[in-house]
């Protein structure tokens, strides 16, 4: 490997290591929502699962999420934990999550797949396990119609991502790289300026033209779309059979070996809150909605929550070959060494459960623990 490209491939693996203490010192590990009072009401005669007193959950405050969001919104998590409380934090940023999971602040949590891969291979493998998926989808290209017209109008833009190497950073750079076009992935500098942008900043950015367009998650594509945006390409067209992993279910290692029956309550949950949204469409993404009202203090306008919710699949098919996919792009984009991902699954007791419901199992796509 030339020298250039070995020191930049260093650069890179550490400034992605330093950002969970900047996203640390900016916002902490997360915020704790309103009462649930209403929707953890414990079963009379219930017991606590593995003897805890709580297992604690994290999430983001976004649709991709929607798993976490309903199941905590229609008391599914409750139910499954007996008189074990499900403790709940609302996250802001990946690589914050997975500081709360290392230091134990929670113990499983939905996050996707790059702060998944990054917090499994800067641990040399040892702090976490994906044991789940939760969603597909939902990443869109919306521009500026009277600046961006096609395709190859983007040469040359302000396109905001989320951040340095975030999942959808590394999309875009990896689709920016298969346009032939040349992007320093560190600085955002070349032949497109790639603007790491928070997603609450970016309408803001886009209302304001700072930005031309943004490469995001729902709800914030659907948000820009409503300030007169235009989606240009929507991610899962670049995917086989249009499926790529946007959400993981994933838990600490420590806690998953002390107290598998309280993994296994989760991942019941999660499979019955995924049926329970996919039969029932129409009250999920109220529920859905009304969890981000209570998370965020301001529930999404029809107008942004219709054409959001429809770009999303619900799955408990963690989609483990895209991951590895998502990886190597990270890779090529000079953002990560070449990570060992082996073992970064656990999915025993996903399947475990899905056959008890009833479903077929899920596949690692060999990168399991052995």
């Amino acid at each position: 490997m030339p020298a250039t490209t070995s020191t930049l491939l260093r650069r890179g693996a550490a400034l992605i290591a330093a950002l969970p203490l900047l996203t640390l010192a900016a916002c902490g590990y997360g915020s704790k929502a309103a009462d649930d009072s209403a929707n953890t009401k414990v079963a009379a005669g219930a017991e606590k699962i593995d003897g805890l007193d709580s297992v604690k959950i994290g999430y983001f405050g976004n649709l991709t999420h929607a798993t976490a969001l309903v199941g905590r919104q229609k008391g599914f998590f409750q139910k499954e934990l007996g008189a074990t409380q499900a403790a709940y934090q609302v996250f802001n940023a990946g690589p914050s999550e997975i500081e709360a999971l290392n230091s134990g602040s929670i113990d499983i949590g939905w996050i996707g797949p790059s702060p998944a891969i990054n917090g499994y291979t800067k641990s040399g493998g040892k702090n976490l396990r994906i044991i789940g998926g939760s969603a597909s989808g939902g990443v869109k290209l919306v521009v500026d119609p009277e600046k961006i017209r096609s395709l190859k109008d983007i040469k040359g833009k302000r396109i905001a991502t989320p951040q340095l190497g975030n999942t959808q950073d590394v999309a875009f750079l990896n689709w920016v790289a298969g346009q032939g076009w040349k992007v320093d992935a560190e600085s955002g500098k070349g032949d497109v300026s790639v603007v790491r942008t928070d997603n609450k900043v970016t309408p803001d950015a886009f209302e304001s033209g700072s930005v031309d367009g943004a490469w995001v998650p729902e709800p914030t594509a659907s948000k820009l779309v409503a300030e007169g945006g235009k989606v240009l390409l929507d991610e899962s067209a670049l995917w086989p059979d249009k499926k790529f992993v946007i959400t993981n279910i994933v838990v600490s290692q420590k806690f998953l070996k002390q107290h598998p029956k309280a993994a296994e309550a989760v991942l019941r949950a999660s499979v019955e809150t995924n049926r329970w949204i996919n039969a029932h469409p129409g009250p999920a993404k109220a529920a859905a909605n009304k969890q981000l009202g209570i998370d965020s203090g301001k529930a999404l306008p029809a107008d942004v929550l219709d054409p959001a919710w429809k770009s999303i699949r619900i799955t408990d098919d963690p989609l483990a070959a895209t991951l590895d996919t998502e990886a190597r792009h990270a890779v090529k984009a000079g953002l990560l060494e070449n990570p060992k991902l082996a073992g970064i699954y656990d999915l025993t007791p996903l399947n475990k459960v899905l056959a008890a419901a009833g479903e077929s199992s899920v596949s690692d796509a060999g990168l399991g623990v052995k």
